[in-house]
């Protein structure tokens, strides 16, 4: 495939999402200028696009869309009410000719049956003002003549299709007088790189005539979807050249060129005016020059300025980003791990040997390699807001199929990580979202009936938290219905009926497999997939999922899941000769090991302590020794500590995933290769948590493991 067209596929993509973005802002803030330009040039955009490669049925369906935006945009359609759900099933449908595209495929036929059903609710808002009645005009009167600002670059294709861009402008003579043309080389390439079958050209033109918009236009009926055409009026508004500054496709940096484009001025008015800024002293600025002669109106002259900035600060951002491949990323992240061990052989080697000059050397390198990690694994975070973003269209079509009226608010968009832990995230979350949607916030009435607003909130917040991130799914419903969800637990027979849980017990059951309380199946719950899935798609993340409910008020899910799933600052400990790593993140401190005999906790400093002794619960062999150590541990607000015999100290972990055999094994969460060549055993913070939390090992949790 063509990179050309792989990069109109992704940027196709990129459009249509911040579209549907837009889209759903004008949706929670009606009217917002700023968001219908934005939809406007996304579909203008892509249309453009599709049109140099020849993509006919993107083009057709776009153009009609295009066509409704601008309705919009002028103010004639209000894109408040049916309008909004249109469009974004437009979206939906442009991203379906782009897949059907890319993967080499006609549309089906059902996809095509929806694009005319489409198209004709498009037509019916074009319709409505074509049906208005025209004012009679007077026959005796006769057309005055104007000077019209055309503003058109050619496609790439226009001379691959056997259009010749000069017959149109010599055209233009039978229907008028060209008073002045500029044309542009702006987009011709380097000698070397220029291909002669592609049309680079672009024209600035003021046209004297007294034809009319629709007759002008005719003229270009060939190479309409194939070029960028704007015509501004003559004795247009200083807001229609403002419009006309903004939507420059080229990018010049001198103000002058700027206004030269638009046709504010002349090319001479514009050598006037330098000439007279070179004779000034000190030389005044160019922009308040010909506001001062009274040549541009100062509006212009501040759009203009506004597009010199916008142009600079593209260009800064251009220059400072590029685009690498997701492989070659992941293939650095690899052989970083694989330097760290090779590293912590070279250190073991060099205390073995005791020789100080090959401890210092080795001591800078581990300094420059935990650099190179660092900076290798910073250009795996991404911000969490892309995916966040994505609930914004799940939340209003949910609500709008369910009869229900809520908001999204989201915060935290920049909170980063990694990659690949975005990448699984999305499924938990979405389960999340839609649950909070249809089991979390009420309907109108009873939101009604509790003096609640009619409008419920769905809440995505997310923030680090001890080397973790946090992410938080709430809703201001009516919170967990327990009496409900403990009957249904004995029904399953999940829940003995003599006995009666803790409030806290009683909602961990949702996330029982196959379990629901809705009384229905349909699209969104009642078959008992989604919370289970959930926990099982985030403790395969080595993270976390806590649930707090409020009667009345509402539930909030927490997810906790580390910050990268490649390379870690981890704790050495041993017990026997067994090799444990824990999380640096999560260690508090260190102390001497004290408790009394048959005592699962300790006194540290005037405060309880539980223990959680890994010689016990994994059943590793031998005596202990006389000294014994406690690692001191926190997550999420709660405190442990691990008992172990041997402090080793830090060392950067790379994360080896563990076996299918031992996926099952309560407290450890992967594994890493040591210098020497050992396997050590990664230690999951949150499930000792969970056990201290018990007092008690259970038999499943006294797993024998012999590293």
């Amino acid at each position: 495939m063509d990179d050309a067209l792989k990069t109109f596929f992704s940027e196709a993509r990129e459009l249509l999402a911040d579209m549907e973005t837009a889209l759903l802002g004008a949706d929670v803030a009606p009217g917002a200028a700023v968001d219908v330009n934005a939809i406007f040039r996304a579909a203008h955009t892509i249309k453009g696009s599709a049109g140099l490669f020849g993509l006919d049925g993107v083009v057709r369906f776009t153009h009609v869309l295009e066509s409704v935006l601008d309705e919009v945009r002028s103010g004639t359609v209000a894109i408040q009410g049916p309008l909004t759900p249109l469009l974004l099933r437009c979206c939906d449908h442009v991203g379906a000719w782009v897949d059907a595209l890319e993967a080499g495929v006609e549309l089906d036929d059902g996809h095509l049956a929806a694009e005319d059903t489409l198209l004709a609710r498009l037509r019916a808002y074009l319709g409505a003002e074509a049906a208005a009645p025209e004012p009679a005009a007077d026959e005796t009167a006769q057309p005055t003549e104007g000077q019209w600002h055309l503003s058109i670059r050619f496609g790439a294709d226009v001379l691959r299709n056997g259009m010749d861009p000069l017959a149109f402008v010599r055209y233009l003579s039978t229907i008028g007088r060209i008073e002045r043309i500029v044309t542009l080389p702006d987009a011709v390439p380097a000698l070397e790189e220029l291909d002669p079958e592609s049309c680079c050209l672009g024209f600035e033109i003021a046209l004297v005539t007294s034809a009319d918009r629709a007759t002008i236009e005719s003229v270009f009926e060939f190479v309409i979807d194939d070029c960028e055409l704007r015509l501004v009026p003559p004795r247009s508004r200083v807001a229609e050249y403002v419009e006309l500054i903004r939507a420059l496709p080229e990018q010049p940096e001198r103000i002058g060129e700027i206004l030269v484009r638009c046709g504010s001025i002349t090319e001479r008015e514009l050598e006037d005016a330098l000439g007279r800024q070179r004779e000034s002293d000190p030389p005044p600025r160019l922009g308040a020059l010909l506001t001062e002669q009274g040549q541009v109106a100062p509006e212009v002259v501040e759009a203009a300025l506004d597009r010199q900035r916008q142009v600079r600060e593209t260009r800064t951002a251009e220059s400072s980003t590029i685009r690498v491949d997701a492989n070659k990323l992941d293939r650095l992240i690899t052989l970083v791990g694989e330097l760290v061990i090779a590293a912590a052989g070279a250190q073991q080697a060099s205390r073995r040997v005791r020789d100080l000059e090959l401890q210092e050397a080795h001591a800078t390198l581990s300094a420059l390699v935990q650099d190179v990690r660092d900076s290798a694994l910073n250009l795996r975070m991404v911000r969490i807001g892309a995916t966040f973003s994505r609930f914004k269209r799940v939340v209003h079509d949910v609500a709008a199929e369910l009869g229900k009226d809520i908001e999204l608010r989201v915060g935290g968009e920049d909170t980063e990580l990694d990659k690949t832990v975005v990448e699984k995230l999305g499924d938990p979350l979405m389960h999340l979202v839609r649950n909070a949607i249809d089991h979390g916030i009420d309907s109108p009435e009873q939101r009604a009936a509790r003096g609640k607003p009619a409008r419920g909130v769905v809440g995505l917040n997310a923030y680090h938290d001890s080397g973790a991130i946090v992410i938080e799914v709430s809703d201001d419903g009516g919170g967990l219905n327990r009496e409900r969800i403990l009957a249904k637990a004995r029904e399953r027979g999940i829940v003995d009926a003599d006995h009666v849980p803790a409030d806290h017990e009683i909602d961990q059951l949702i996330f029982e497999a196959g379990f629901s309380t809705a009384e229905q199946v349909t699209n969104l719950s009642g078959r008992g997939v989604g919370m289970d899935v959930v926990k099982q798609n985030i403790t395969a993340l080595r993270g976390s999922v806590e649930l707090a409910s409020r009667p009345g008020e509402g539930t909030t899910v927490t997810v906790r899941l580390p910050l990268t799933l490649a390379i870690i600052n981890g704790f050495q400990v041993a017990v026997g000769r067994s090799m444990f790593v824990v999380p640096m993140e999560m260690v508090d401190e260190c102390v001497a090991y004290s408790c009394a005999d048959g005592h699962d906790y300790t006194d540290l400093r005037n405060s309880v302590l539980p223990l959680v002794r890994l010689r016990e619960l994994f059943g590793l062999g031998g005596e202990p020794p006389v000294r014994q150590n406690i690692v001191v541990v926190q997550c999420a607000g709660a405190r442990c500590g691990l008992v172990v015999d041997a402090l080793l100290g830090e060392s950067q972990t790379v994360i080896k995933p563990l076996s299918r055999m031992f996926q099952q094994v309560r407290g450890i969460s992967g594994s890493s290769l040591l210098g020497s060549g050992g396997v050590a055993l990664i230690l999951d913070v949150p499930a000792l948590l969970a056990v201290a939390g018990h007092g008690r090992y259970s038999p499943p949790e006294r797993c024998a493991i012999v590293a």
